[in-house]
């Protein structure tokens, strides 16, 4: 969880300095796999029970969520904007 949590944080500091609008693109899709399996986890500890405060737990889910739609937005944006 900590690496795929964290590592959207990094790889966005490489998309910034693409090289290229492709590199940006690939790079940000990084970001985003790494943003889903970070959702999917916090799903699999929602069902399990894995934690008695889902409190933070939805908080955290919710931002994932709003992350993911932002990357996917943004790559929509640099895919249409490539051609």
């Amino acid at each position: 969880m900590i690496r795929s949590g964290t590592s959207p944080a990094l790889n966005y500091g490489e998309a910034q300095s693409a090289e290229s609008t492709k590199d940006f693109i690939h790079k940000m899709g990084i970001c985003l796999k790494e943003l889903r399996e970070t959702f999917v986890r916090l799903k699999i500890i929602e069902k399990s029970n894995l934690i008695s405060d889902m409190s933070n737990l939805l908080i955290a889910k919710a931002e994932a969520n709003e992350l993911i739609s932002i990357f996917v937005s943004s790559i929509k944006t640099a895919k249409t904007n490539l051609k």
